[in-house]
């Protein structure tokens, strides 16, 4: 079974870039991210979707 990605690479590493993760990312990978930067992450991209959303109306 493949899994796809609901966020694009871009946008992960963006967020990764503002949350300063990014270096982590680029030496050791997304598993050695804390899952508490993880979560912040994914917050983050759906604060920014919501956003975006509410934008639109």
């Amino acid at each position: 079974m493949s899994r796809r990605s609901i966020m694009s690479d871009k946008l992960k590493y963006e967020i990764a870039k503002e949350l300063g993760v990014y270096d982590i990312v680029k030496t050791d990978g997304w598993g050695s991210v804390s899952s508490r930067d993880c979560g912040n992450i994914v917050a983050k991209a759906i604060e920014m979707a919501e956003r975006s959303m509410a934008n639109q109306k």
